[in-house]
């Protein structure tokens, strides 16, 4: 088995990283960082890898979590970008299915609206053509009784039509995972909770970082002759560190999502719709549950923590209202949230929905260099584009070649089930094996479906076949945990909570019942402190109360929503969760 992701050796990786030579350092744990990190050691040149909270804790696990290609760009003539990420989108599911699920979208059209029959018709097979969608997925058009029959929830007053369309949609910070895993597989070094402090310098080249560890304050040199900044929203404060933040800047917007329970808002069909103020909005079904989003507002808060606020809900509550006038939701109704934000360009004069999602390459005089903007569906080329530009800067040297970028047609870390055709044949011989080792029909296929080919060594922490409670969990849990821990360098109890499972998003019952085993196991394993444990445990509280509580009315929290800490609200606690995560 392969522990070099391993938490238990964390320390270890990061005194191995002080001794190392790298061709490349890049600063900088999402989707961007670590498509550069797998396109880098694939080429051949030594990688490393830093990043200073949990791997994809900023944008890459708080998107739409749709690997789509902008539909919405088309108006603003965005065609290359469109065209660009969208063929991306087929690329991705055939090299990680496990993880991408075609998702047909519903775009209905109203009397005065910002679509008409038309201008969907004409967008949508535009949008087919640009990301060359293959024929069983491109756009259908349909009649009113059509669209309202695909869902039923659609308000019908002034309905002329609807398209369908196929999107992607996908756990984000997983997908981040296995690429990230892939490239530590091909030989990359990865080190998460460790922050580029400060910046060294020789004759005036940046040749590497002073790196804390920010769970014990020690710091490390890590040096490499190629730095990359791939920091998402942080990029400005890098170049800030490095004395080249001049030029173009980035503009930061937060987009806010909401949860709600299926039972009590049951969409049938993902529907995509404009807004009063002609702003564009997602509904999702998702396992039990129906998500909504997103805002696009701009933002100058904490970069780090983001949160809803009660104009975000209140938003969103108004927008879904009207588009499902019979659901009737409330604040009471939302079950969990999730904020985040996109680091786009700047642009002189646009909105924050107007500008540009398109990605941007600098370099600094000191060598840096800055990827910035782009989308989650675009991280493969955006990677590939960034090791271009640094192969030709950094001579191969004596017995050393630069190879070709292979990422088009390499599976990630979990995809080798044989490509998306055959992705299902490979659940069920899974889900069969997970049942003949004790776990339920249920528990075998969400873990074969979650982590694909690597679901063989998730088994490999069921204790052969016997059922019941391993360290106080149920057998499906720890084996998660474990493997979490063990292979996905879970730290924190809000990295498995949040980045590995998703479950505070979209199962946060689950989060209450298992945290106090899941922290107790944690901190025996990973030799927590006692301090450590019981910042942890508050640090997963906050998440909690973050995702049910408004920022600007946190004092509510502990007068008001004592329902969500005994368990969720009360509609779901008179009986079991509609679908646990496991």
């Amino acid at each position: 088995m392969n522990h070099t992701f391993s938490a238990m050796e964390r320390k270890d990786r990061l005194v191995q990283m002080e001794k190392g030579e790298y061709d490349i350092l890049i600063i900088g744990g999402g989707i961007t960082g670590a498509g550069i990190a797998l396109d880098a050691q694939t080429r051949g040149l030594r990688t490393a890898l830093i990043e200073m909270q949990d791997f994809a804790s900023g944008t890459s696990s708080r998107s739409t979590k749709l690997v789509h290609g902008g539909l919405r760009y088309l108006k603003q003539f965005q065609v290359k970008m469109v065209a660009d990420v969208g063929k991306e989108r087929a690329v991705v599911y055939e090299n990680g299915p496990h993880v991408t699920t075609p998702e047909w979208m519903l775009l209905p059209f109203y009397k005065g609206g910002t679509f008409g029959a038309l201008s969907t018709s004409f967008g949508l097979r535009l949008y087919d053509y640009l990301a060359g969608v293959k024929r069983n997925e491109r756009r259908k058009m349909l009649d009113v009784n059509s669209t309202s029959a695909k869902e039923p929830l659609l308000k019908t007053n002034g309905l002329l039509g609807g398209g369908t369309y196929v999107e992607y949609r996908t756990d984000d910070a997983r997908l981040t995972m296995e690429v990230l895993k892939k490239a530590v597989d091909a030989g990359a070094a990865a080190v998460n909770y460790t922050k580029a402090d400060r910046l060294l310098y020789d004759n005036g080249k940046l040749v590497g970082v002073i790196a804390k560890d920010m769970t014990t304050s020690k710091e490390y040199r890590v040096h490499a002759r190629q730095v990359v900044n791939a920091t998402g929203p942080w990029v400005d404060q890098l170049r800030a560190k490095d004395h080249s933040k001049r030029g173009k800047t980035l503009r930061l917007t937060k987009g806010v999502h909401l949860v709600f329970d299926g039972g009590r808002f049951p969409l049938r069909q993902a529907v995509y719709f404009d807004t009063d103020d002609k702003r564009m909005v997602f509904a999702i079904p998702r396992e039990g549950k129906t998500y909504v989003g997103t805002t696009d507002t701009d933002y100058t808060g904490d970069t780090q923590h983001p949160r809803m606020t009660e104009e975000d809900r209140s938003y969103l509550l108004a927008a879904c209202n009207d588009m499902f006038p019979g659901i009737k939701l409330t604040e009471q109704d939302v079950e969990s949230s999730w904020a985040g934000l996109r680091p786009l360009i700047y642009e002189e004069g646009k909105s924050p929905s107007e500008v540009s999602r398109r990605d941007e390459i600098f370099t600094s005089p000191s060598g840096m260099i800055t990827i910035a903007g782009g989308k989650l569906t675009g991280y493969r080329k955006m990677a590939e584009q960034v090791i271009d530009l640094i192969v030709k800067r950094i001579p191969a040297g004596t017995g050393r070649s630069w190879k070709a970028c292979v990422t088009r047609t390499l599976p990630m870390s979990g995809g080798d089930v044989g490509g998306s055709a055959a992705f299902p044949t490979f659940v069920e011989r899974m889900t069969a094996e997970g049942q003949r080792l004790g776990l339920t029909q249920t528990e075998a296929r969400m873990l074969s479906e979650r982590y694909g080919s690597n679901v063989s060594s998730v088994f490999a922490h069921l204790q052969d076949g016997k059922s019941g409670l391993i360290h106080g969990m149920p057998a499906s849990v720890h084996a998660m945990l474990a493997y979490s821990m063990e292979e996905e360098m879970t730290v924190k109890p809000v990295d498995f909570f949040i980045r590995r499972t998703g479950a505070l998003f979209f199962d946060i019952r689950w989060v209450h019942e298992h945290k106090a085993k899941v922290i107790d196991y944690m901190a025996a394993h990973l030799n927590y402190s006692e301090e450590q444990k019981m910042a942890y445990a508050a640090e997963l509280e906050k998440e909690l109360r973050a995702a049910v509580t408004p920022e600007d009315r946190e004092e509510a929290y502990d007068a008001g929503t004592s329902d969500h800490l005994a368990g969720g609200p009360a509609h779901e606690r008179s009986g079991e969760a509609a679908n646990p995560t496991l």
